[in-house]
């Protein structure tokens, strides 16, 4: 019977000492990762333009069909199908969220590029569960075609956006609109069953790795004005920092147009850039590079677009203007996108 229980206690520590094992190996590889040279940064734009993705808006015949009520899969586990679609392909209801319920080709605000004579407006009231108000802050999304790339191709993507005059804002402090980047990572699932010995389960023994989707971003949001500040202004918002905390970027004091990007490098890490204006963003608009949420990316897949409001049936969200949405890559294996060269 002694022999028995020792070689069950020899049984039972070989298990612990597998599992250890592969703690230890993985928090070396986490430490070596950590430490890697990291890559050089890539100005969004750069490369080659992916031409089945983006839009400019310039069809005249351009129109988003509704297809409501729209889906509520984050808030009620709801998926409503067909989906909202755009008749050229290019922008889809996210399934998440569902679609913002004013999608509109428009004519361009002045001062926006060169030669773009339309654009595209999203404005939503009722963000949250069709034909259920929630009275809080809810947001509806925008997806952007596309198809994943890994970073080693260092993608990027790159939009213009027109920020409305404080007054025509939805008149509330907070977030009003989201500029989206659709990534993804490889975690350890933490709920994936754990091994067995002999007198139960081993606690972690037997994990193993997941994919994982993460939306890194901007945020605008309106700071009404107060007794510290005696005018309304905007607050470009970063999300987020390794730790998923926000990252306060520059104030917008003035309607008009400005450009954002986010570029993706092989190091994992994301880029973000912005420039008031429509002129082609460079180095000297860095704002932050991060690895949001402490995940290292590993491919890219689109950008989209979120308009956020107070979901009381009531309250029309701030009306955005986008135009010029587009994805780039500088590595090679590309070609099958559909893609056409940018000189920068």
């Amino acid at each position: 019977m002694t022999d028995l229980r020792t070689r069950i206690g020899v049984l039972e520590q070989s298990s612990l000492d597998i599992h250890w094992l592969a703690v230890l190996t993985l928090t070396i590889l986490l430490f070596v990762m950590g430490n890697a040279p990291v890559s050089a940064q890539i100005v969004p734009g750069t490369g080659t333009k992916v031409d089945t993705s983006g839009d400019n808006f310039e069809e005249e015949k351009w129109e988003f069909v509704h297809n409501f009520p729209k889906s509520s899969k984050e808030q009620d586990e709801t998926l409503r199908y067909p989906r909202g679609y755009s008749k050229n392909q290019r922008w889809f209801e996210s399934p998440k969220r569902g679609q913002p319920d004013e999608i509109l080709r428009v004519p361009a605000p002045a001062g926006g590029l060169e030669g773009s004579e339309w654009a595209l407006s999203l404005r939503t009231k009722q963000s949250g569960i069709p034909g259920r108000l929630s009275h809080e802050m809810m947001q509806d999304d925008l997806i952007m075609n596309g198809r994943t790339m890994p970073v080693s191709w260092q993608p990027s993507c790159v939009v213009r956006v027109y920020v409305p005059p404080f007054q025509e804002w939805e008149q509330r402090n907070g977030s009003s609109f989201g500029i989206r980047a659709d990534c993804h990572t490889t975690i350890v699932d933490h709920e994936a069953k754990g091994g067995r010995g002999l007198f139960g389960k081993i606690k972690g023994f037997g994990s193993s790795m997941k994919q994982e989707a993460y939306w890194p971003g901007f945020f605008i949001a309106l700071a009404k004005k107060d007794a510290k500040n005696p005018a309304d202004r905007a607050q470009i918002i970063i999300r987020g920092d390794s730790l998923g905390h926000e990252v306060a970027g520059p104030v917008i004091k003035n309607p008009g147009w400005w450009t954002f990007g986010m570029s993706f490098t092989a190091d994992g890490r994301v880029h973000f850039y912005a420039s008031e204006g429509v002129d082609n963003l460079t180095a000297a608009d860095l704002i932050t590079s991060q690895t949001p949420y402490g995940y290292r990316c590993e491919s890219f897949t689109t950008m989209f677009f979120n308009v956020c409001n107070m979901d009381d049936g009531r309250t029309m969200s701030t009306r955005w203007i986008i135009d010029d949405p587009a994805i780039y890559y500088v590595g090679n294996g590309g070609m099958a996108y559909g893609s056409s060269a940018i000189r920068r």
